[in-house]
């Protein structure tokens, strides 16, 4: 039996996400001995890249180059083939490049095994060659979160994928069924579409983009429909059977107002929520408490129930994004080297996109929220095609709208379905945190053509 390392650190930082492998070589430039313990070799450098941003980021651009191609299937199929072995170089890349960062910082070690706490400044770890038991004066978890698996019967078929099995299927599924019409339900559509699988999104609720004022979602229903995707709305998934001789799964389907029906898929992607990564930490034992959702809980400094310990990331529940979990690296970074006066509630005006084609971007209130928090409102909007910059590219589809306090002046949110809305919608939430009138935007000098400017003219219509 190997003998138990025993060794001391000034802190231990649990799991290799972004806030973590960030917070890393900034504590031991500061002086610290620092671990970071990562449960698997896949995942250096976190859910982003070996997972979700990076890799389907990499398929989404792929899908929507060969969709412009006019190939016909068998050349999509080979295609697709070619796209997911080019996704898994970059990760890779990407991959062993974190690695070395990180592992090659002075006064950083890294060690691969499974950590799970004994008291709240002692964790075991579980390594291939032998068990380790570090003590730390700080502690970081940043363990990530995970896909849900919802209580159907058959979910635990062979042809049933999570997001992240799905990005590691070689073959191109003839037809795909995506029970969930989040936004990770929606990028694999649009993704899967655009190769020309048959993807039928499954909604359990009766309206799509629940949360997204309806022209806006009806506009992108609008587009993934016209792409091939079949959205069924109020439907239920009562059961999956796996079918060997068809080498297909077959659903079975209530709609809210219908009979029982089938539905036939070579693969079904399930993406009805995330869970925390925390099952093996024995949290307890560190005196770490869980919300109602099963997130680690925070105050406002990312501090849990004890006082040591942080939760960085997708682990505290938060927005599930890479550039969330960066800040919360600036938040500790603040705290423990700073001011201390950075908290979360300093977070205003956060951009988000989904990579559908074209990508749907939004910062601030929709319409239906602003009126519902009291504000009067002046609205605008613009057809993507009126944009010369979207003509030159030939994504003409989508729309952009714009909301405005009628009283201030001010931009209270913005929506832009359409080319390169990932970038448009950064320097509009910019903007709107130096809280001038719209007209200073409306006013402002873009470079032509592009799809920045589009926000003259958009602004032009209120």
């Amino acid at each position: 039996m190997a003998a138990v390392i025993r060794e001391k650190f000034d802190a231990l930082i649990i799991g290799f996400g972004k806030g973590g492998k960030t917070l890393a070589p900034f504590l031991a430039d500061q002086g610290l001995k620092v671990a970071v313990v990562e449960k698997s070799p896949l995942m250096y450098g976190g859910t982003c890249i070996n997972i979700a941003c990076i890799p389907t980021k990499a398929l989404a651009h792929m899908a929507h180059l060969i969709s412009r191609e006019g190939l016909d299937k068998k050349s999509k199929v080979k295609k697709y083939a070619q796209a997911i072995q080019e996704k898994d170089e970059l990760v890779s890349l990407l991959r062993a490049k974190n690695f070395d960062k990180v592992n090659g910082h002075p006064g950083v070690t890294v060690i691969t095994g499974t950590a799970s706490f004994r008291t709240s400044h002692e964790v075991q770890v579980e390594t291939q060659s032998g068990a380790w038991v570090i003590e730390a004066d700080r502690i970081f978890i940043n363990t990530g979160a995970r896909p849900v698996l919802p209580d159907i019967p058959g979910i635990k078929s062979s042809r049933v994928y999570t997001s992240t099995e799905m990005l590691d299927l070689a073959e191109l599924p003839s037809r795909l069924a995506i029970i969930g019409g989040g936004y990770i339900g929606l990028e694999f559509a649009s993704i899967y579409a655009n190769f020309g699988s048959e993807v039928t999104l499954i909604e359990r609720g009766p309206r799509f983009m629940l949360k997204e004022d309806r022209d806006m979602a009806d506009e992108v229903q609008k587009v993934l429909e016209h792409q091939g995707v079949r959205i069924r709305l109020a439907t239920k998934v009562n059961r999956i059977q796996e079918q060997e001789q068809e080498q297909a799964a077959r659903l079975s389907l209530t709609p809210s107002a219908g009979r029982e029906e089938e539905l036939v898929a070579d693969a079904v992607l399930v993406a009805t929520g995330r869970e925390a990564n925390t099952e093996d930490l024995n949290l307890e034992a560190a005196g770490v408490e869980v919300n109602e959702r099963g997130f680690i809980q925070v105050n406002d400094k990312l501090q849990t129930t004890a006082s040591h310990i942080w939760a960085i990331g997708d682990v505290n529940g938060g927005p599930q994004f890479t550039y969330i979990s960066l800040d919360d690296f600036r938040i500790i970074r603040d705290q423990l080297f700073g001011n201390g006066l950075r908290t979360t509630t300093d977070r205003k005006q956060v951009p988000s996109s989904v990579f559908i084609d074209p990508p749907f971007s939004h910062v601030g209130l929709t319409e239906a929220e602003a009126i519902e928090r009291g504000f009067k409102v002046k609205v605008a909007k613009l057809p993507a095609a009126a944009s010369p910059r979207a003509r030159q590219l030939k994504q003409t589809e989508g729309l952009l709208k714009a909301v405005i306090d009628a009283e201030t002046e001010q931009l209270l949110g913005f929506t832009m379905f359409a080319a390169e809305s990932g970038e448009v919608v950064n320097i509009v939430s910019l903007f709107m945190k130096s809280e001038q009138p719209y007209t200073v935007l409306r006013d402002t000098i873009f470079t032509h053509p592009s799809m920045a400017e589009t926000l003259n003219d958009l602004l032009a219509n209120i």
